[in-house]
């Protein structure tokens, strides 16, 4: 008489082999949502970079802040709108700040309005450097902001880059 050998699995080892994929997935997706999302709000910290420049070249010879971006922005030379993949439009009110509003293709969870602006303000140290805080940073002890402007920056903590955080 032949034995006959198993072949294949049996219905608990699917089962728990199902379980721990549920279980991985129910982990991975929100990260690499949250991952995602960080990614998106880092192209505004990039384009920042190129306004902060021109603003403080700007306030460098003029002794005072843009209130204009884009094309009708005189002496900052920009020869469009300063947007992006993910961020629609870049703002100031004119006070050292920079407004950055995503919408276009970002993620639903950084597009609902009263959520989605990242700001980039300007202050002076002691010795009259010009500072950049970014997001939710706390004002560097001894210096003080341009117009008494604080950030109005209205996005989760979590999606700011970490510099942008405290």
């Amino acid at each position: 008489m032949l034995k006959q050998i198993q072949k294949g699995f049996t219905l608990i080892e699917l089962m728990i082999v199902v379980a721990i994929i549920g279980i991985l997935a129910a982990i991975a997706i929100p990260a690499y949502q949250d991952y995602t999302i960080r990614s998106q709000v880092t192209e505004a910290a990039t384009l920042a970079g190129g306004v902060k420049v021109a603003m403080a070249d700007y306030f460098a010879q003029n002794g005072t802040w843009p209130t204009v971006l884009g094309v009708n922005a005189t002496g900052l030379n920009f020869t469009g709108a300063v947007t992006g993949q993910y961020v629609s439009a870049t703002t100031t009110t004119g006070v050292g700040d920079i407004n950055m509003t995503f919408g276009n293709r970002a993620n639903a969870k950084i597009t609902a309005a009263g959520t989605n602006v990242m700001s980039i303000y300007a202050a002076t140290s002691a010795n009259d450097d010009i500072v950049w805080i970014c997001g939710k940073q706390a004002l560097p002890t001894g210096a003080t902001t341009a117009g008494g402007v604080a950030a109005t920056t209205t996005l989760v903590t979590k999606y700011l880059p970490r510099s942008c955080q405290n």
